[in-house]
């Protein structure tokens, strides 16, 4: 009897394992394999840390193209506290956001986004 609960369990923790086990090596692949990667050019508007378990820095780089225009947003999320600092420290200034686009994330646990800032660039020193 003990040796047939034994079995039960055993296969119960298998099929319980299996699926996390596909689903963090999913997770894993969308985070390193890049789509597509860039840079955009604007004015950060806005920049914060948001996330009631995962923290991720959200911000919002308004694109002008030509005076007179309406102007795009450019929503993107930023991993590393260090160039979440640099950034922040660029508020209001026309800055150069280089980035990695991520396709099929499965959570917003890692970003509201699917654009990962790697590095930004002043452009207008003052």
């Amino acid at each position: 009897m003990l040796a047939q609960i034994g079995r039960v369990l055993k296969y119960f923790i298998w099929l319980l394992l299996i699926p996390l086990l596909l689903f963090a090596l999913y997770t894993w692949a969308a985070l390193t394999w890049v789509y597509s990667s860039g840079e955009r050019a604007g004015y950060v508007q806005k920049l914060s840390q948001k996330g009631w378990v995962c923290k991720t820095y959200e911000g919002e780089l308004v694109l002008v193209s030509m005076p007179g225009t309406q102007a795009e947003k450019f929503h993107f999320t930023v991993r590393d506290k260090k160039v979440a600092k640099r950034i922040d420290e660029t508020v209001g200034k026309r800055v150069r956001l280089i980035y990695e686009e991520h396709k099929g994330i499965p959570t917003d646990c890692f970003g509201e986004t699917g654009y990962f800032v790697q590095d930004v660039q002043l452009l207008d020193k003052q």
